[in-house]
């Protein structure tokens, strides 16, 4: 990857090479007048401009003139960001970091969650206009599993956005929830267009090389307004679809050869030693719909009376299909009470690298997962009614009333898993993190499902999350003159807020009778089920056809040697085959785990003075914030625990509830240093918070009773008591906007995050009803859970923009991030080095940029009871575009150009876990307006 990309690197020198010497010439041009300060500073004006170089003006400007530290990135035409992706335009900040996952899935091809300075995107808050959004989530593990409260970017189209204004310092006056900062994103305004008429439609495809699947994409925008600027009305559509298929390997985590056990006393250097649990070929593919729009009715009676209504919906239809041929090192070792491996075998950093089994007759050596979704999805929807009224020339109102529903739906899983590789044997080599790990199951044949038995049948079925947020919102400017402050703002906001998932069914095997109707299984038959009845575990209930292969070249840009020719079965046969399964919905398949409610309600108060003097500006307020909390977790229990709940074939449990309130005084203060006319100083201080993820509060709690009276039982879970997240901020910088277009930014940050939500230890008391307490009593628990640490983040943030002589130009910047928890530990999100370089270039008819982002290694969390990291990571995007006339232009934009790989490690990186490549995607745009 380094080889490919130093022709690349060097060019961009170059450019700063010349940039570097262009400066002293620029140095004495004008720069454009500063407008004036007041109420509009809370967003800075929307100005419609074109092309990359006016959009890089008016981005500047906007950041300059600013009283806090925002980042500005300005659409460089109607319905056209700098990037296909919102988050591709963002990571091009300092200090703001992007990745592809949510919880630790591994990462696809399309950004989808971004992080400001050092921290999980759980602490950066996404706003549109100014508000909240709902977010469905269409992954399962998302859904029901690792539950956060960051927004997905793949449900808003870029084609939205008119721009995008990041908040790195808070002001009282802004929506609380972002430790880190704030993203707003700013869509158009029907009355902000310069024609009466306005229409714009985007035609394209997209091609994703690695699939080789060609897709439509399609965008449209009409706007008219009167003649009088009163009323108008925008429209804007967008259906576009996409094939995604991600080669990979996956190590699903890693066990120890327990000290004492039968391997350890044989092999005395195997004692303690880690080795993967499973190592697996997986080929997940998938069809991304994404479809929906935005409506926005403005209407201005009166200079001084404004209303505005918008609506928007997005909606992405995510079938997917993933695939896992495993060899099962956790079946072969036992943690010690398995097969030994064959003399020759390597143990290096604590883990066993290198291993062979010689097979033995009846040993099972290999598993395979095949799990179909071919209805998971997602949407997400906003109403939000805002009005302006100017009472006076002094006071201002304007009010925001909205709600915002998302859904994450998997109602189908279609799943089987086969018993592989029976007396194969099998064999692993790990090659670190760079190079897939060479592995085989010994003399099994990957290519034919002949004589491989079925193991078992999972898989959550009905899963639908529901997430809401309703807000009313009163803010008020009132100029005034009090000594050094021109402005008081004051608001309220109050929002209920309310995320579910209810009704899960976990699938099991079931018997079906002449009549259709489910039987139990029978573990003592050969298929589990009684004489004259079905089973989906007998081959000839299977459903008729050939087998697929995986295709011809998986695997190839990943490196080692493994299976790459494996069967598979299509989603067709897997869900007539599943349809033999037990899907009850009388409460005996509830899988209890996956269910979770809970209810936020939020009101704040604040009061904000905004300053200015000869030379400096700048803003100081009060927020405070009251949260009260309702949360359902379902708590595992003794089937005669009073209220347990005992159909479940997952075992007895218990809803329970839990409440809190807590209340936040977030200060905060801003100053603007005008230090020379092109030399701008900033200071701000501030404290924040965030509350803390869905499932860290709501998810389930498994106990395991003490086995003696008046002994502590043990368990997991999650924590309903959690304090939300606080931190108390620091930020500095100095600009030098040293000619048009150009700037020299350093900065530093400070964030001293009090109450960090990391893994931990907590004692809780439950109602015990279990046969050391037969007669019910409350017995303290020591439950391993999220709880509240301490952590601080620190970081140094560099950035230059530079034009080139009339037509080109160039941009770079650096983030350097130190961050540790109380114990030392790394901070979730945290990448200490990330970097940035692009260049471009355009005249009236032809414009071209290229980019290059990279960001180090980061923790992600546990996963698997094992750490899990992503290494080092680089992409490469460029685009080209050529203005046929003022009508007509046309575009092609490539991503992932150095076709990069997404690693992951667990303790170090003789321990991997996967390794994934999802190849190029090419689109090609014509776009037309009147």
């Amino acid at each position: 990857m380094k080889k490919n990309l130093t022709p690349i690197a060097s060019a961009v020198a170059l450019l700063m090479m010349g940039a570097a010497l262009s400066a002293q010439a620029q140095q004495a041009a004008t720069q454009p007048a500063a407008p004036q300060r007041g109420a509009a500073q809370e967003e800075p004006q929307s100005v419609i401009v074109t092309g990359i170089r006016a959009a890089m003006e008016q981005s500047l400007n906007q950041k300059r003139n600013a009283d806090t530290n925002v980042e500005v990135i300005t659409a460089e035409d109607i319905g056209k960001m700098p990037d296909k992706n919102v988050a591709d335009s963002l990571q091009r900040i300092s200090g703001v970091t992007i990745s592809s996952a949510s919880a630790n899935e591994g990462g696809f091809d399309e950004n989808d969650r971004v992080s400001m300075r050092g921290t999980n995107p759980s602490l950066t808050q996404t706003l549109i206009n100014g508000h909240n959004v709902a977010s469905g989530e269409w992954f399962i593990l998302n859904q029901t599993g690792t539950v956060g409260r960051s927004v997905t970017y793949t449900l808003l189209p870029s084609e939205l956005v008119g721009k995008v204004v990041v908040h790195k310092t808070p002001e009282a006056s802004l929506v609380e929830g972002g430790v880190a900062g704030s993203v707003n994103i700013v869509t158009r305004r029907p009355l902000d267009f310069k024609n009466p008429l306005t229409a714009e439609a985007a035609v394209g495809v997209v091609y994703a090389q690695q699939p080789g699947k060609t897709d439509p994409q399609l965008s449209g925008l009409v706007n008219w307004k009167n003649a009088d600027n009163t009323m108008g009305i925008m429209v804007q559509a967008f259906s576009e679809k996409r094939h995604l298929r991600r080669d990979g390997q996956e190590l699903l985590g890693y066990e120890k050869i327990a000290p004492g056990s039968a391997i350890a006393r044989s092999n005395p250097d195997l004692a303690g030693v880690a080795y993967p649990t499973l190592i697996g070929a997986a080929l997940f593919e998938q069809v991304r719909k994404r479809t929906g729009g935005l409506i926005d009715v403005q209407i201005k009676p009166s200079r001084d009376l404004m209303f505005d209504f918008t609506a928007f919906t997005s909606k992405m239809d995510a079938a997917n299909y993933n695939r896992n041929y495993m060899l099962w090192g956790s079946r072969i070792l036992n943690q010690g009470a398995g097969q030994a491996p064959d003399p020759g075998y390597v143990v290096r950093n604590g883990t066993l690298v290198q291993a062979n089994f010689t097979g033995i007759a009846g040993n099972q050596y290999g598993v395979y997962d095949q799990i179909s979704r071919p209805d998971a999805g997602s949407d997400s929807n906003f109403f939000n009614f805002d009005t302006k009224w100017r009472a006076n020339d002094n006071l201002t109102f304007t009010t925001k009333l909205g709600t915002s529903r998302g859904t994450g739906k998997t109602p189908t899983q279609d799943v089987a898993e086969w018993n592989t590789g029976i007396g194969s044997g099998g064999s692993w080599k790990l090659n670190g993190v760079d190079r897939a790990a060479d592995w085989s199951l010994g003399t099994a044949n990957h290519a034919s499902p002949a004589g491989v038995p079925l193991g078992w049948i999972f898989g959550d079925q009905f899963v639908n999350v529901k997430d809401k947020e309703t807000w009313a919102q009163l803010d008020g400017d009132y100029r005034i003159e009090a000594g050094p402050f021109n402005l008081l703002k004051f608001g309220a906001r109050w929002a209920d807020h309310e995320r579910s998932s209810s009704g899960v069914v976990g699938q099991g095997p079931g018997c079906i009778d002449s009549s259709g109707r489910s039987q139990p299984f029978d573990w003592s038959q050969q298929y589990w089920c009684p004489v004259g009845t079905r089973s989906p575990a007998d081959p000839a209930n299977f459903p008729q056809g050939g087998v697929q292969h995986y295709p011809s070249g998986f695997g190839s840009g990943l490196g080692g040697s493994f299976p790459t020719n494996v069967w598979y079965y299509t989603p067709e046969q897997l869900a007539a085959y599943n349809k033999l399964a037990n899907r009850a919905t009388d409460g005996s398949r509830e899988d209890w785990a996956s269910e979770y409610l809970l209810k936020e309600r939020s009101s704040a108060l604040y009061v904000q003075g905004n300053m200015e003097g000869e030379g400096w500006s700048g803003n100081i307020g009060l927020r405070v914030v009251q949260t009260r909390e309702h949360i359902v977790s379902n708590v595992a229990v003794d089937a005669s625990t009073p209220g347990a709940q005992t159909k479940s074939a997952f075992g007895p449990f218990k809803p329970t509830a839990f409440d809190n309130t807590y209340t936040d005084v977030l200060p905060s203060a801003n100053l603007r240093l005008e230090l020379r006319k092109d030399l701008i100083g900033r200071l701000g201080v501030s404290k924040t918070m965030t509350r803390p993820d869905y499932s860290a509060l709501a998810g389930a709690i498994s106990l395991t009773p003490p086995a003696v009276a008046g002994g502590r039982g043990t368990g997991s879970g999650s924590n309903p008591d959690l304090k939300p997240v606080r931190s108390k901020n620091f930020d500095a910088s100095l600009e030098w906007y040293f000619a048009p277009r150009a700037l020299a930014r350093a900065g530093v940050f400070l964030m001293d995050l009090s109450s960090y939500v990391g893994l931990g230890k907590t004692v809780k008391n439950f109602l015990t009803f279990s046969t050391a307490t037969p007669q019910g009593q409350m017995v303290a628990y020591d439950l391993t859970v999220p709880v509240n640490t301490s952590a601080k983040v620190k970081g140094i943030e560099l950035a230059y923009e530079m034009p080139i002589g009339q037509n080109f130009g160039a941009a770079a910047n650096y983030t350097w991030v130190d961050a540790e928890d109380e114990n030392g530990g790394p901070v979730v999100g945290a990448s200490k080095n990330t970097w940035n370089l692009s260049g471009y270039y355009e005249n009236d008819t032809v414009n071209a940029r290229v980019s290059y982002t990279r960001r180090s290694d980061f923790y992600s969390g546990l996963d698997r009871q094992t750490t899990f990291s992503q290494a080092a990571v680089g992409t490469l995007s460029a685009s080209l575009g050529y203005k046929i006339n003022d009508r007509f232009a046309i575009s092609l934009d490539g991503h992932n150009l150095n076709n990069p790989k997404l690693k992951y490690y667990a303790d170090n990186a003789d321990q991997p876990r996967s390794i994934y490549q999802s190849g190029r995607q090419y689109y090609l745009t014509l776009r037309a307006k009147m």
